[in-house]
């Protein structure tokens, strides 16, 4: 199913959980909108994803290489997972790091103002 247009009613689901998802949503920031609304209120969303490096030099390396991924396997390496998630509403409420490179991040986070 396409995550930009999802085909479930509104408050669907008690928790959304995707994995390795948003870096080939060609519009993230419409794809976190889709899962917030179909996610009920007092649900919790959860997300494993690879972002793009904090570090200066490993991210800008990611954003070089970022076309030939795309091209070869369909899939953005730089991404700003959680700030897209941000900027479409969601309420973060914890990101670990599962990784030392900080690349692998575990989100949770709920529909805008509401605490799981």
């Amino acid at each position: 199913m396409d995550a930009q247009n999802l085909s479930f009613t509104d408050n669907t689901f008690d928790t959304v959980v995707a994995t390795c998802v948003f870096c080939s949503v060609p519009d993230a920031v419409k794809g976190f909108t889709e899962i917030k609304r179909v996610c009920k209120p007092e649900g919790q969303i959860i997300l494993f994803e690879h972002v793009r490096s904090e570090h200066p030099l490993w991210g800008k390396i990611m954003d070089i290489l970022n076309p030939v991924s795309l091209y070869m396997v369909g899939s953005n390496i730089n991404r700003r997972t959680v700030d897209n998630a941000k900027n479409a509403g969601l309420n973060i409420h914890k990101v670990t790091d599962l990784s030392n490179t900080k690349i692998l991040k575990l989100i949770v986070a709920s529909p805008e103002g509401i605490k799981p």
